[in-house]
């Protein structure tokens, strides 16, 4: 009788409770062939998961299980075999099976790299045999096919890169949630949660809220963002895609988007909603705003994921609820997914299990790109890419949502960009909404000091002054904070603070008292508030027109009184290098449309402009070209995950509690901990 081979033990249990090593073979390849069965790479995936523990096959690593110190290369072997069986496509096997706990290597040596390239792991001799009982336990095609992608000119390389880690996606969750079952069984807890509501019974929800009168009222601004909803949501028949969604800030973009995708999702059988959220300032109140539409079903179905969130910390009505979520953070697993540009964009260009591990559950989805213009130019044109192959080849449907549509599209000079033709926009005559919605008037008032802009802000009873940099907005709210209704936002304060922060300004709005708010430039992405007055210091026209987002929003006030003035900043407060090249082009813009600085067509030519600028910035660290130069013996996972950073800083973050019975108590803390370092 063949001797049994093991690929996890249990301690201080006999061993015939241990997991058999075939056992997990197979239902790892089972697993990933599934997962990957959403974007035609089923078999792929399998062989994948068949040969990922195949080292185990040794009496070395057996003998570790048993208690032995020996470390034992296990990964390796299973490379080697996808390389000789397959050739080329066992290539791209490879990387996922070498990887699988280490993470993605370079298919060649990368300075300033951690990971032992693919090339030298399988080029190296081995210090262990593998058993011929594997031949016996395992069964592998003789052939795999060749993935089914449609290829496009020029980015054949990017497309297999993509796929490998897609891959590597789906064979690292498999191993994962199949080592998580057995030891989940052998010590009695209870299996993992996927029980989530579904798709169908999400829509349901939300169509009943959206039922309720104040979503049809017949006048004023919420007439439009009624005739809106019904538009984009009659659209969602359309076939699975690019997607654009152009309506003016104030148009009721966050409830519609999530209306066409929930519909969208349903038409077409897609598995869930993600929402991709700029700045992890507002990912919390977009969140509140779905779960509450969501009513009963909310809690359990939208997944907050980002840096700024614990699960632990939130308060659930059901208990069951947070270790649900907390599992399905791993893997996006739930129905409707709330995160962030990071989070969202370094995981698709990331190498490491613990941030792929989820990609593979973007396939097949409906994914919201808010305000999409933020994208950091530096990254522009390998984000777009990915954004092209989701559409293309994992059947996912991206919708570009902002009130300043960038231009991203080839027709527009955009190198490699996006076609015309492949992106169907959504909003109902995006010209005409913008006239419609027109509510403020925009004018440049050139240079203010500080002094000036204090004086200027406690003349009005409500206003919000946005600054580009923390240290203006502190500088000059401590000018105005004697007055009455005096408020202070910055990225500084933890999201529970400004939360707290933001409803006290909504409700002195609300009650018409007074209310003088100087903020950084995250009040400006989605936060809902409506000033009278606003002033804005100079940036990118794409900042201006959030700004103007927060004057006048409910239209209640003619354009004519609701006014937005945008001022240069004293030399003290000069913007960075980078934000004074946007804020050149805004002046351009400015001079070319002087009535209408925020049309559609002054975006487009700012965007235009800027691109035109940054031409060579957009893709800084040759990330695309990087991996055309290395082709599949070649790819360099490691090197593009350590230069895909869409937010570079070299400050060192001070965690101290947050203090909500006064500002004093906060910064002797903070005075008492900053003392110690």
């Amino acid at each position: 009788m063949q001797k049994p081979f093991y690929a996890h033990s249990l301690e201080a249990e006999s061993e015939d409770r241990w997991q058999l090593l075939g056992d997990h073979l197979r239902a790892v390849g089972a697993l990933a062939a599934s997962k990957a069965s959403h974007f035609n790479a089923a078999d792929m995936a399998e062989c994948a998961g068949l040969l990922h523990d195949l080292g185990k096959y040794c009496d070395e690593f057996q003998e570790r299980l048993r208690g032995a110190k020996t470390r034992v290369d296990h990964a390796t072997w299973g490379a080697k075999i996808a390389v000789e069986k397959y050739g080329r496509l066992g290539r791209l096997l490879a990387y996922a099976i070498a990887g699988h706990h280490a993470g993605l290597a370079n298919g060649g040596q990368e300075p300033e790299c951690r990971l032992t390239s693919l090339t030298d792991r399988l080029g190296r001799s081995l210090d262990t045999q593998l058993d011929e009982a594997w031949q016996e336990e395992i069964a592998l095609q003789n052939e795999l096919a060749i993935p089914a992608l449609t290829i496009t000119p020029g980015q054949n390389a990017f497309q297999l890169a993509f796929f490998g880690r897609m891959l590597y996606s789906c064979l690292v969750d498999a191993d994962f949630l199949d080592t998580e079952a057995f030891y989940s069984s052998a010590e009695g807890r209870a299996p993992r949660d996927t029980n989530f509501p579904s798709i169908s019974e999400l829509q349901k929800a939300l169509s009943s809220y959206l039922a309720q009168p104040r979503f049809q009222s017949p006048d004023g601004v919420n007439k439009v963002r009624a005739h809106i909803l019904k538009e984009v949501r009659g659209a969602a028949a359309q076939e699975p895609g690019l997607f654009s969604l152009n309506v003016p800030t104030g148009g009721g973009k966050t409830l519609t988007s999530l209306a066409f995708a929930l519909d969208h999702a349903v038409k077409h059988g897609l598995r869930r909603v993600i929402l991709v959220i700029p700045f992890a300032s507002i990912v919390e109140q977009n969140a509140a705003v779905f779960r509450e539409a969501l009513g009963d079903l909310g809690e359990q179905a939208v997944l907050e994921h980002h840096s700024a969130f614990s699960v632990e910390q939130r308060q659930y009505a059901d208990p069951d609820s947070r270790e649900k979520l907390r599992q399905a953070a791993e893997n996006w697993e739930a129905p409707i997914i709330v995160t962030t540009a990071v989070q969202f964009f370094e995981s698709l260009f990331a190498n490491r299990s613990s941030r792929c591990r989820k990609l593979h559950n973007i396939a097949n989805s409906v994914v919201i790109l808010d305000e999409a213009q933020t994208l950091p130019l530096k990254l522009l044109k390998p984000s777009v890419a990915a954004i092209s192959e989701l559409a293309l080849n994992y059947k996912s449907s991206l919708v570009l949502c902002t009130a300043t549509q960038p231009a991203l599209y080839e027709e527009d000079g955009f190198e490699g960009g996006l076609k015309k033709a492949d992106v169907r926009e959504l909003a109902p005559a995006p010209e005409a909404l913008h006239r419609q919605l027109e509510r403020v008037t925009v004018s440049h008032v050139g240079p203010l000091a500080d002094d000036q802009l204090a004086e200027l802000l406690e003349a009005q009873q409500q206003v919000l002054c946005i600054v580009n940099n923390r240290r203006h907005a502190r500088s000059l709210y401590e000018q105005i904070r004697h007055c009455r209704g005096s408020f202070h936002l910055t990225t500084a304060m933890c999201a529970r603070h400004r939360s707290e922060v933001l409803a006290n300004i909504r409700e002195r709005l609300r009650d018409g008292l007074p209310c003088r708010v100087v903020s950084t430039s995250l009040i400006e992405a989605g936060v809902d508030v409506d000033f009278p007055r606003v002033f804005r210091a100079e940036a990118g026209l794409d900042s201006i027109a959030q700004a103007a987002g927060r004057c006048n929003r409910e239209g209640r006030l003619p354009a004519s009184e609701s006014i937005v003035s945008v001022f240069k900043v004293a030399s003290d407060w000069s913007p960075p290098p980078e934000l004074e090249q946007y804020a050149q082009a805004c002046a351009a813009v400015f001079r070319q449309h002087p009535e209408k600085p925020l049309s559609l067509a002054a975006i487009r030519d700012y965007f235009c402009e800027v691109y035109w600028l940054k031409e060579k910035e957009l893709d800084a660290h040759s990330i695309l070209r990087s991996i055309d130069n290395g082709g599949v013996d070649g790819i360099p996972y490691e090197w593009i995950a350590r230069r895909f950073q869409m937010i570079e800083s070299n400050m060192k973050a001070v965690i101290v509690p947050y203090i909500a019975t006064g500002e004093s108590a906060a910064k002797s803390e903070i005075t008492d901990l900053l003392g110690q370092l």
